[in-house]
């Protein structure tokens, strides 16, 4: 990966918050409705937006690496 520019490692880092705001948001979803399949949906949307933040937090720490 190229480096990257101060620009581009802002917008990863605001992605990231946004990312890790969204986990947060789900989980509490998660933990508050009584439906299964409401609550399992909520599990599952934390899941893919924590895999979000792991990939952003990849390309972070390799462009880190590279400066």
């Amino acid at each position: 990966m190229a480096g990257l520019t101060t620009k581009e490692l802002g917008l990863i880092e605001d992605n990231l918050r946004q990312e890790h705001l969204m986990v947060q948001k789900y989980n509490m979803y998660a933990n508050q409705v009584k439906d299964p399949e409401i609550k399992n949906l909520c599990q599952q949307l934390r899941d893919l937006h924590q895999s979000h933040t792991d990939i952003l937090m990849k390309h972070l720490n390799e462009a880190s690496k590279m400066q």
